[in-house]
């Protein structure tokens, strides 16, 4: 939805990446096919239509909306001021050598603070590809396949900054302030929440919800709204309380009729981590609906205009060698070696190198960085905790099918389906993807639990059974009518946290007990839980942590340098 792995990526065909499926941590393998029987005119195909898709790559072809007015939101500000604190301190006199593991969006993000600061970063990336769980690969007709369908919102104010910052807004493809969700009891057709851009927060989230008729009726809604009213009374605090409950838990104690939960919660929860809401802690969904709710804009979703690490990631990479410091790719981590009293002494890698710095920094996924947890660490409480925090399975899966489907909209559509989370046709909704004569359906396949060891021939049959009732007039399972092209299946076993009740307490702050050692991740201790606005802002408070830290850091390098100069007796 960030941050780098232990495993490599395997595009060479379902029989030779399944064995991947029971070697974790890998973090995702993917394999590519062709349908057998349009493989011969497939090749032509794509040759014109990539030919097509390249002009046209600059063009507006989506019908796009204006970006929202975010710059005067609270947390947008307080967003830009953590990032005016690295452009305006002071100077170093001798710049930190820190030392960074995983170029997901929290490595990144601490490395493109800690250049700002004046600082040197060197970040190691374990894969050849940029972004971690945003990483996107490119096949050999040239289209992109991602890890994820990744949605920007307007409340995720630190990935806004960042894309001012780095001079990029323009690549965000902002689409209507509507949710829209599938009506499993009426195939083909759908139920939409829209904002009206008249009325401001609450109000226009209240508005959504009262003007839709078809998911939930009034006594529902009444006895929702009764529900919550203790977290509009109690705020943070109730919010916070609730990470003992799952959602299921939290609506039997309140009194929310089971058809909210049918309607509404199974959607909401897959799309937030993946999972179903008798797994979920409600903490994950009320910091969602405050989000959503408290601020205007904050629903409003984009699409990025092409992949993630060629439109995101690289100009944070640009930026971060401007500014001096180092990206490595192919730099996977080892083991972390320890001095006689417990600090790093250097990252090992798995070519034989030994990178050494003044501060070091592990922004891998928690899975990951349990593996490399030095025995000697592994009973204080700091890092013990993180036993908890565990990496969900999802599946990405992207389908190129013979014709453009009309059962589509250009916008993230809630499937509320029994197997797939959200979905979208991204030859509508995404410059790079756009084609006028035929569709790609990128979809979210979650909960993955029971089909992350199985075969992709298995996930796309389940995959097309599920289509056929979202395109009854267009798709079948036997593929009768819209016929597949090509498809990919992209397998994360180990993707953001599974946001489970009383995982609260596990996260980690981000300047750990080891001095001169830290963390960043989604999984760390910030205010957005899972997701790449969480990934970007623990890596802005990794590097805050760490020039706050600067004084100590550098008299405990010089300390070091010198301990090295003194002469050995002879």
């Amino acid at each position: 939805m960030d941050t780098g792995c232990l495993s490599s990526m395997n595009i060479t065909g379902a029989s030779q990446a399944r064995p991947f499926a029971g070697q974790l941590p890998q973090r995702c393998f993917a394999s590519t096919h062709h349908s057998s029987f349009a493989v011969k005119n497939l090749v032509l195909r794509n040759k014109g239509r990539r030919s097509h898709r390249r002009h046209a790559a600059l063009q507006v072809v989506c019908k796009d909306f204006p970006r929202p007015p975010l710059e005067s939101t609270i947390n947008y500000l307080e967003a830009g001021q953590l990032s005016s604190f690295f452009r305006n301190s002071e100077r170093p006199s001798k710049p930190l050598q820190v030392v960074i593991a995983g170029a997901g969006l929290a490595g990144l993000s601490t490395a493109k603070y800690l250049a700002d600061a004046g600082h040197k970063p060197i970040l190691l990336e374990a894969r050849d590809v940029l972004g971690g769980k945003v990483a996107a690969w490119k096949d050999e007709d040239g289209d992109w396949y991602e890890t994820g369908l990744h949605i920007f919102f307007g409340a995720y104010p630190n990935i806004q900054n960042l894309f001012g910052e780095l001079g990029i807004e323009d690549r965000l493809q902002w689409k209507e302030h509507s949710m829209i969700f599938a009506m499993p009891n009426k195939p083909g057709e759908f139920s939409r929440f829209d904002f009206p851009e008249t009325l401001p927060a609450p109000l226009n989230g209240i508005w959504a919800i009262l003007r839709n008729n078809e998911m939930l009726t009034w006594p529902e809604k009444v006895k929702f709204a009764i529900g919550l009213l203790p977290a509009m009374v109690g705020g943070q605090p109730y919010v916070e309380a609730q990470d003992g409950l799952t959602v299921s838990k939290w609506m039997k104690k309140q009194g929310v009729p089971d058809r909210v939960n049918d309607e509404v919660f199974i959607a909401m929860s897959k799309a937030l981590n993946f999972i179903n809401p008798d797994e979920l802690s409600m903490q994950c969904i009320l910091i969602a609906l405050n989000r959503f709710l408290q601020e205007k804009h904050g629903s409003k979703m984009a699409f990025l205009d092409g992949s993630p690490p060629e439109r995101l990631c690289m100009p944070i990479v640009d930026h971060i060698r401007s500014r001096g410091g180092e990206v490595r790719l192919n730099s996977r981590i080892k083991k972390i070696e320890l001095n006689p009293d417990g600090t790093v002494k250097h990252f090992a890698l798995s070519d034989g190198t030994q990178i050494t710095g003044d501060a070091y920094v592990c922004a891998t996924p928690v899975d990951i960085f349990k593996l490399l947890v030095p025995q000697e660490w592994s009973e204080i409480t700091y890092f013990k905790k993180l036993e908890k925090l565990v990496g969900v399975p999802v599946i990405n899966v992207h389908i190129w099918f013979d014709r453009k489907l009309k059962n589509s909209y250009d916008h993230l559509l809630f499937s509320r389906s029994s197997l797939l989370s959200v979905y979208a046709d991204m030859s509508v909704t995404c410059k790079e993807y756009y084609d006028p004569n035929r569709s790609m359906l990128e979809l979210v396949f979650a909960p993955a639990d029971e089909w992350i060891g199985r075969s992709d021939t298995e996930i796309i049959e389940a995959t097309m059974e599920e289509l056929a009732k979202l395109f009854p007039d267009e798709i079948a399972a036997d593929q009768s009518k819209a016929k597949i092209l090509k498809y990919h299946v992209v397998k994360t076993p180990r993707s953001v946290y599974k946001t489970v009740p009383n995982c609260e307490p596990c996260r980690p702050l981000q300047r750990s007990p080891i001095e001169g050692f830290y963390l960043a991740g989604d999984y760390t201790k910030q205010k957005y839980l899972a997701s790449m606005e969480g990934a970007v802002l623990s890596g802005k408070l990794c590097a805050q942590s760490i020039v706050q830290d600067y004084s100590r850091l550098a008299l405990r390098s010089q300390k070091s340098l010198q301990s090295e100069e003194v002469p050995v007796p002879s």
